[in-house]
């Protein structure tokens, strides 16, 4: 059975947004399952293109966007 292709997409991330990462990883998995980093981000998307496409926190993430762009900048 051929493997499932993936996209592959890297991206720069903080120390800080490492370690959240890291964190909510921890935080999701059990005894019987680990969760990976890779996992949390997949369900991020997931989560944030089903509130975006049902008109949810629109605002509240364009604000977290500017708030990391002006972090940038400086």
């Amino acid at each position: 059975m051929p493997k499932k292709e993936r996209k592959r997409l890297q991206v720069v991330i903080s120390d800080e947004q490492d370690a959240l990462l890291t964190r909510t990883a921890y935080e999701l998995s059990s005894p019987e399952r680990l969760i990976s980093k890779s996992e949390v981000v997949r369900l991020a998307i997931e989560k944030i293109a089903r509130e975006l496409g049902e008109g949810e926190h629109l605002e509240d993430y364009r604000a977290i966007l500017d708030a990391e762009e002006l972090d940038e900048e400086e």
